[in-house]
C-alpha cells in the first residue's frame, strides 16, 4: 500500500526549442542554390493530468526532476525539425501545481489537463528569411528555452464534508459506519494520521466525507497533526465538528477547534457547519442535554447541533440528511458566486486588453537597458556569435523604432546596450 503524500517540490523544465540551420543548395548543375535551412522543432511541453486512479503523490517523493524533451535542429533541404516530446505526468484529483506562490493549475476534475510549463519555439531556418530583396540570407535563429523552475504540488482533497474536531472525537469510528471506509481505530489520541475518504448513500445520492486527523491548540501554527492537512478542508462544502460527550467541558472543546480553523491561512469558520456530541450512547439523558445546553451558548445561533452515537447508529440518518440538504444548499451557492464572477469578469478589463509596450528603455551607469515582450523575444532567438544575426537584431531593433529612440535619449556610438533577462549586449 503507498503511503500517503499530499506535498511535494520538483524541478519542472519544458524542452528548448531547436535551433535554426543556415544552408545552401549544393546540387550538381546549380552554381548558387538558394537558402534551404529548416525550422528547428518546438521543445515538449509538461503536462499534467488528473486521474481519480491516483490518490498521493508519492511517485514525486523520488522523482525530483521532471524534462520534456528538446526539439531537433531543421536539417537541410527545408527539413522541419522534430518537435520535442511532451511529457505528461499523472496527479491526484485536486492537486494544485504552483511556481513560487502563483497558481500555475488547479487540477479538479478527472482527465483534466493543464500545461504547466510551455517548450520554447524552435528558431527559423535562413530560409525562412528570403524575400524579393533578400536572396541569400545568411541568418538562423536560436531555438527558445522552454520554461524552467521549482514548481509545489499539493494535493487538497476534494469532499463534500469535513469532519473536525479534538483528537479521539470519535471521528474515524463515524466514518467507518456512515461509509465503506476502513480507517484506523483505537481508543488513543492520533490514531488517525493520514486523512481518510469515505462514501457514504443517502437515498439516491450520495456524499464525499474526508476525515481529518484529529487538531489540537496550536495546529494552524503547525503543531501536532493538523497543520499538515487542514489544506484538505479547504475544499469542503460543509464542516462536521465532532466533540467527544466525555472531553468535559464541550464548549471548550468546540472553542479550541473553532481558534485553529480561524487562524489558519484562510478562515475556515466561514464554511457552513454542523456540531455533533458523538458517544451519546453511554450517558443519562439529563447530562447530555446539559453539555447541549453548554454549546448551545458557545455556537453561532444559525448552526445545527445534533446528537449521536456511532456505536449504536442513534442519530445517524437524520445527521446525514442534514448534511446532504447543506451540501446540496451550499454547491448552489458556490455555482451562483462563480456565475457572478464570470459576468463581472466579462465587464473588466483583463491582462489582454491592457496596452503592453513592445519595448522600453532605460537609462542605467553601465549604459542603456531594453526590456519588453517584443524585443526580448528578439534576443533570445539571436545568436550573437553569428555577424548576420546581430545584423537582423540591428534591423528589428530599426524597425520597432528602438534606434531613433536611443539617438533621441542622448545615446552615443560606443554606448553598451543590455536587455532584460540575458547577458548579451551590443554597441550602439
Amino acid at each position: 500500500m503507498s503511503a500517503f503524500i499530499d506535498f511535494a517540490k520538483v524541478l519542472i523544465r519544458a524542452g528548448d526549442g531547436g535551433d535554426g540551420l543556415i544552408s545552401f543548395r549544393r546540387e550538381k548543375f546549380v552554381d548558387k542554390g538558394g537558402p534551404n535551412g529548416g525550422d528547428g522543432g518546438d521543445g515538449g511541453d509538461v503536462v499534467a493530468i488528473a486521474s481519480r486512479n491516483v490518490n498521493t503523490l508519492q511517485n514525486f517523493r523520488h522523482k525530483k526532476r521532471l524534462i520534456a524533451g528538446d526539439g531537433e535542429p531543421g536539417g537541410r533541404q527545408k527539413r522541419h525539425g522534430k518537435n520535442g516530446q511532451d511529457l505528461e505526468i499523472m496527479v491526484p484529483i485536486g492537486t494544485v501545481v504552483k511556481n513560487g506562490d502563483f497558481i500555475v493549475a488547479d487540477l479538479i476534475k478527472d482527465g483534466q489537463k493543464a500545461a504547466i510549463a510551455l517548450g520554447g519555439e524552435g528558431g527559423f531556418g535562413n530560409a525562412h528569411f528570403t524575400s524579393s530583396t533578400r536572396q541569400t540570407p545568411r541568418v538562423a535563429e536560436k531555438g527558445e528555452t522552454g520554461l524552467k523552475y521549482e514548481a509545489t504540488l499539493e494535493l487538497k482533497l476534494l469532499a463534500d464534508v469535513g469532519l473536525v474536531g479534538l483528537p479521539n472525537a470519535g471521528k474515524s469510528t463515524f466514518l467507518s459506519v456512515v461509509s465503506n471506509a476502513r480507517p484506523k481505530i483505537a481508543d488513543y489520541e492520533f490514531t488517525t494520521l493520514t486523512p481518510n475518504l469515505g462514501v457514504a448513500d443517502i437515498g439516491r445520492g450520495s456524499l464525499l466525507i474526508a476525515d481529518i486527523p484529529g487538531l489540537i491548540a496550536g495546529a494552524s501554527q503547525g503543531k501536532g497533526l493538523g497543520d499538515e492537512f487542514l489544506r484538505h478542508v479547504e475544499r469542503t462544502a460543509v464542516l462536521l465538528h465532532l466533540i467527544d460527550c466525555y472531553a468535559g467541558d464541550a464548549a471548550k472543546a468546540y472553542k479550541a477547534i473553532i481558534k485553529e480553523l480561524k487562524s489558519y491561512q484562510m478562515d475556515l469558520t466561514l464554511k457552513p457547519q454542523l456540531v455533533a456530541l458523538t458517544k451519546t450512547d453511554g450517558l443519562d439523558k439529563d447530562i447530555v442535554d446539559d453539555l447541549l445546553g453548554q454549546l448551545k451558548k458557545a455556537v453561532p445561533k444559525k448552526t445545527p447541533i445534533m446528537t449521536i452515537s456511532s456505536v449504536k447508529g442513534t442519530g445517524l440518518n437524520p445527521l446525514l440528511r442534514k448534511l446532504s440538504s447543506m451540501v446540496k444548499a451550499e454547491r448552489r451557492r458556490q455555482a451562483a458566486a462563480a456565475q457572478k464572477a464570470k459576468v463581472t469578469a466579462k465587464r473588466t478589463l483583463t491582462l489582454k486588453d491592457m496596452p503592453i509596450p513592445d519595448w522600453q528603455i532605460a537609462k542605467t551607469k553601465q549604459g542603456w537597458v531594453l526590456s519588453g515582450p517584443k524585443i526580448e523575444r528578439f534576443v533570445r532567438r539571436t545568436d550573437f556569435a553569428s555577424e548576420w544575426g546581430v545584423h537582423r537584431l540591428r534591423d528589428v531593433m530599426k524597425k520597432l523604432g528602438i534606434l531613433k529612440q536611443l539617438s533621441r535619449l542622448g545615446a552615443k556610438v560606443g554606448d553598451k546596450i543590455s536587455f532584460e533577462g540575458t547577458k548579451d549586449t551590443l554597441e550602439y
